[in-house]
């Protein structure tokens, strides 16, 4: 069966990653966790000191870019992939709340996001891939045989997240990942170089009030289908 290229884009904690790489590993295809990429290059200016008061500085970032060296090494104990940064495994540094404040600000650099979209699409070249991001049906894979669109409400997805973080150990509010949702939310939609908006061909998917089964086997078996017509 011929293998495709599989777009998942949407808004923060839509559950894009977890779907995604469950569709890749009951496809036997190649999973890509785009934010895990920007949030590297976030977590890498924090520990820089190239993000202060909020404030990035934008210069010494895209200076510092030549220094930047990201990788996906397989874990199979955990059966996915972490994203290393020049060589040290960063996967769980960069899920933090300090992490998510800012990688909005670092994506919205035109700089970084040709970095990151040309290794991209040196990853996919030989298709059989999920990938999902802010930008992969619209300007990484605009031509992906499948595109899916994934939102659901901000007060879901920062309840989603606001979990997640607890179960970490990290000490947060509510309100405060709500705010978080919202701000990047507009941020992410109002950027000047690839905005977050869904493909024209893509299928708009509203996982509200779905549960990760329902949502894996609906995804799952219209996928089967596409790929089938192929």
């Amino acid at each position: 069966m011929r293998k495709i290229t599989i777009a998942i884009d949407g808004y923060s904690s839509t559950g894009k990653s977890t779907i995604a790489k469950r569709l890749a590993n009951a496809l036997g295809y190649v999973f890509i966790d785009t934010g895990a990429m920007y949030r590297a290059v976030t977590y890498f200016a924090l520990e820089k000191g190239l993000i202060a008061n909020g404030k990035v500085d934008v210069d010494s970032l895209i200076s510092s870019l030549s220094k930047i060296q990201l990788k996906f090494v397989p874990n199979p104990s955990l059966g996915k992939s972490e994203m290393f940064l020049n060589g040290d495994n960063v996967e769980r540094d960069i899920r933090t709340m300090n992490v998510s404040e800012h990688v909005s600000q670092v994506a919205i650099i035109g700089e970084v996001r040709e970095k990151l979209v040309a290794l991209q699409q040196q990853m996919g070249e030989e298709k059989g891939i999920v990938m999902d991001g802010r930008d992969i049906g619209t300007v990484v894979f605009p031509n992906a045989e499948l595109k899916l669109f994934m939102t659901a409400s901000p007060e879901t997805r920062a309840n989603r997240r606001y979990k997640e973080l607890l179960d970490r150990g990290e000490e947060v509010t509510f309100e405060a990942v709500l705010k978080n949702v919202r701000e990047r939310d507009y941020i992410d939609s109002h950027r000047e170089i690839s905005p977050l908006k869904k493909a024209e061909d893509a299928i708009e998917f509203d996982n509200s009030d779905m549960g990760l089964d329902e949502q894996f086997e609906r995804v799952h078996n219209y996928t089967l289908r596409i790929i089938a017509s192929k």
